[in-house]
C-alpha cells in the first residue's frame, strides 16, 4: 500500500493535444502508478498481429476495455496511483469513470489544449497506422467540455 493518498490523474483533450507524450515524460513512480489506456492495448495487439492500430480497432476495442477495468481494479485493489490516459471529453464519461474510483483517491483533471489547426494536423498526421476521421476529430474538438471541481476533482491542471 501507498504511505501516501493514491491519485487519480484523468487526462481530458482530444486526440493528437500531448496526452501520451506528456505522460511518458512524468516522473511517476512506475512501480507503484497503473496507466489505464485503451490505445496502448490496442497497439500492442496490432503489433503482435503485423498490422495497424486502425486495422485491430474494431476487432480488439471490446478486449480493451475488458483489460482496462481489469488493471483498474487490480490497481484499486492495491492502492496504486492510476493515470487514465483517453480522451475523456465529456463531462458525462468522465462521471462515469469517476463512480469507479474510490472516494480516498486523490482525482486531478489533467487538461491538454487543442493546437492551433496546422500543428494538430502535424500530430494527427505523425502517427502511421493509426487514422481518427477528421470529422471524428472535429466532434470532439467542437463539443470538448472543460472539467470543473463540481465533477469531483480536488485539482484542475491546465498543461
Amino acid at each position: 500500500m501507498n504511505t501516501k493518498e493514491p491519485t487519480l490523474y484523468m487526462l481530458i483533450g482530444v486526440p493528437g493535444s500531448g496526452k501520451s507524450t506528456w505522460l511518458a515524460t512524468q516522473p511517476f513512480d512506475w512501480n507503484k502508478t497503473v496507466v489505464l489506456s485503451t490505445d496502448n492495448y490496442i497497439e500492442r495487439v496490432a503489433e503482435s498481429q503485423g498490422k495497424t492500430y486502425s486495422d485491430t480497432f474494431k476487432s480488439a476495442i471490446g478486449a480493451a476495455n475488458q483489460h482496462l477495468a481489469n488493471a483498474l481494479a487490480d490497481a484499486i485493489a492495491v492502492g496504486h496511483d492510476i493515470v487514465w490516459d483517453q480522451t475523456n471529453t465529456s463531462a458525462k464519461a468522465r462521471a462515469a469513470k469517476l463512480k469507479l474510483v474510490p472516494a480516498h483517491y486523490k482525482k486531478i483533471a489533467v487538461v491538454f489544449g487543442t493546437p492551433d489547426e496546422k500543428e494538430h494536423q502535424r500530430r494527427l498526421g505523425s502517427r502511421p497506422g493509426k487514422f481518427i476521421p477528421p470529422d471524428v476529430v472535429a466532434s470532439m474538438i467542437k463539443n470538448l467540455q472543460m472539467p470543473t471541481k463540481g465533477e469531483g476533482f480536488s485539482e484542475i491542471w491546465n498543461v
